[in-house]
């Protein structure tokens, strides 16, 4: 088991992916997810990827003041497995997002 090694979890932002690659990835057709302004305690149990549709968030690691990322609108942000953070999002977001199966038969 890992110990509390969260701080080489390290949160990925590609700002403006082309429109090739975002094709390439199939964004369109994964599901979607918002939320309104606020904060929120999030804890990623497998990878995942995302598409900022809208929104403007800034991510926090867990009970800590320590500002790890920020991303908003038209970002792909990719998430690591394991990481816990507070979201605190400021513009109410709406996302495509997909999770890495852990299980890779």
């Amino acid at each position: 088991m890992a110990g509390n090694s969260s701080s080489n979890l390290n949160i990925i932002v590609r700002k403006n992916p082309s429109e090739s690659h975002l094709s390439e990835l199939g964004i369109k057709s994964w599901p979607k997810w918002g939320c309104s302004p606020g904060k929120y305690q999030l804890k990623f149990d497998a990878q995942e990827t995302c598409y900022l549709l809208r929104g403007k968030v800034r991510v926090y690691l867990k009970n800590s003041s320590e500002v790890i990322s920020e991303f908003g609108a038209g970002d792909l942000v990719i998430l690591p497995e394991g990481l816990s953070c507070t979201w605190d999002v400021s513009v109410a977001v709406d996302k495509h997002y997909k999770f890495e199966s852990s299980s890779s038969s």
